[in-house]
C-alpha cells in the first residue's frame, strides 16, 4: 500500500513527534508498504519537501522547542496525496488541513493522530493552567481538521477521554507510541564523572509543563543531596532559567541534548528515573526509561497519561510537590535492594508496548478505515 504520512517536521530527531512518525516510518516499510512523507525541508524520492513558515514574534521560542511548521503549497500537496493509496495526518496544522481536503477531493482513505496536547501549546506562554484557553484549543483542533476524520489514533486513554469530553465524534483507538526494540534492560559500570554518584535522570524538553524545576529543587531537600548527580538530557526554552534554579547544588546539574545511543548509554548508568511533567500525552522517553531497566518516579498529574506506568504508589509522586518528590528519591536511595528487583519489573511491563505490534495495530486501523470509505 502507498501511505503518505503528513507532517510538518520530519528531518531531525529533536522532538518526540517526528521521533514517532520516523519510527512508524520504518516499521511500515520494514512490513513491505510504499511509504512517503510530506514536511518540511528538502525533498528526495521518500519525500515530499515544504518551506518553513516563520511565526511572527513566536518563531524563536518554537525553535526553541525543536520544531518548525511546515508551509503547505498546494501544487506539492496535491501531488503527494494523488499519489498515496492512504493518508495518515500526524499533526493538526497547516499543511495536515490542506492535505485533508485533497484527501477528501480525491477520495482517499484517511485517518488522524492525536499527538499534540493543547496543555504543550500554551505551557510555553505560562497559559497551560487557564482551563477556558485549553477547551477553547480542543474546540479549535475539532472545527479545524478533526470533524474530516473518522478514525483517530490516540497514545492513551487518559488523552482519548479528554477528546470524548469535548465532543470528537471519531472512532478513536487507543494504541501506544511503542518502544523500540532495543531499549532493553542494560547495567554497566558508571563512567568515572558519575563514580560514587546516585545518578537521577530525565529526558525531555526544557519546557514549563515537563516541570524539570521539580526534580531540582526535590534533590535541594534530599537527606542525600551531596550523593545525587542529576543529568536532564534534552534542549529548550528554559534551559537558562533551570541552570540558575540548580545553582548550589553540591554536584553541578548536567544538562545535555542526547542523540539515542548517548542516551542508552547514559540509562545503563542511571540508579532513577524521574518523570516530572504536569501534562502528558504518553511519555515516550519515560516508557524508553523503564524499558532500560530503570525504576520511574511519575508526576501522578490528572492532565498525564504517564502515571499508567507505575507499578506501585513508591512510583507516584503528588503533582507539583517537591517534598513529596524528595521522600520518593530519599526512599529508593535508601532500598536498593527493592530498586533492583523493581528494575527488572519494569523491563518486563515494557513488553506489552513493543513497537512493532503498536503498528500493527495501527495497520489495522488505516485498514479499517479504507473498508469503511
Amino acid at each position: 500500500m502507498k501511505i503518505l504520512l503528513v507532517l510538518d517536521q520530519f528531518d531531525g530527531a529533536n522532538n518526540g513527534n517526528t521521533i514517532t512518525a520516523r519510527r512508524l516510518f520504518s516499521i511500515l516499510k520494514k512490513h513491505g508498504h510504499d511509504v512517503r512523507i510530506l514536511a518540511s525541508g528538502e525533498s528526495r524520492d521518500d519525500k515530499w519537501g515544504l518551506p518553513v513558515v516563520k511565526v511572527p514574534i513566536f518563531d524563536g521560542l518554537i525553535r526553541k522547542q525543536g520544531f518548525v511548521f511546515a508551509k503547505p503549497v498546494k501544487e506539492i500537496v496535491e501531488e503527494a496525496v494523488k499519489w498515496a493509496d492512504f493518508v495518515h495526518i500526524v499533526m493538526p496544522f497547516m499543511v495536515s488541513k490542506m492535505a485533508t481536503k485533497m484527501a477528501i477531493k480525491y477520495n482517499k482513505p484517511m485517518t488522524s493522530a492525536f499527538h499534540v496536547q493543547p496543555e504543550n501549546i500554551w505551557f510555553s506562554v505560562h497559559l497551560g493552567n487557564f482551563k477556558p484557553l485549553i477547551s477553547l484549543t480542543y474546540f479549535v483542533g475539532r472545527k479545524y481538521i478533526y470533524k474530516y476524520h473518522k478514525f483517530i489514533h490516540c497514545p492513551s486513554n487518559m488523552i482519548k477521554n479528554q477528546l470524548v469530553k469535548h465532543h470528537y465524534n471519531a472512532d478513536i483507538r487507543v494504541i501506544s507510541n511503542g518502544i523500540e526494540s532495543d531499549f532493553v534492560y542494560r547495567k554497566k559500570d558508571k563512567d568515572d564523572i558519575f563514580k560514587n554518584k546516585f545518578l537521577i535522570v530525565m529526558s525531555g524538553r526544557y519546557s514549563y509543563e515537563k516541570r524539570q524545576d521539580l526534580i531540582i529543587k526535590a534533590v535541594k531537600k534530599s537527606k542525600y543531596e551531596k550523593d545525587i548527580q542529576i543529568f536532564l538530557a534534552g534542549q529548550g526554552p528554559v534551559e537558562k532559567e533551570y541552570r540558575k534554579l540548580a545553582e548550589g547544588l553540591t554536584n553541578p546539574i548536567m544538562m545535555h541534548f542526547l542523540t539515542k545511543d548517548q542516551l542508552k548509554d547514559l540509562f545503563s548508568q542511571t540508579d532513577l528515573y524521574i518523570h516530572a511533567s504536569d501534562a502528558e500525552i504518553e511519555a515516550m522517553s519515560c516508557m524508553e526509561a523503564f524499558a532500560s531497566g530503570l525504576v520511574p518516579v511519575i508526576s501522578n498529574s490528572k492532565r498525564s497519561a504517564t502515571p499508567q506506568f507505575a507499578l506501585d504508589d513508591r512510583s507516584l509522586f503528588e503533582a507539583g510537590n517537591s517534598d513529596d518528590l524528595a521522600s520518593k528519591i530519599d526512599y529508593w536511595f535508601k532500598h536498593p535492594k527493592e530498586r533492583k528487583e523493581m528494575e527488572i519489573k519494569y523491563a518486563e511491563s515494557a513488553k506489552k508496548y513493543a513497537l512493532e505490534e503498536c503498528v500493527n495495530q495501527m495497520e489495522k486501523m488505516f485498514n479499517d478505515a479504507i473498508n469503511q470509505k
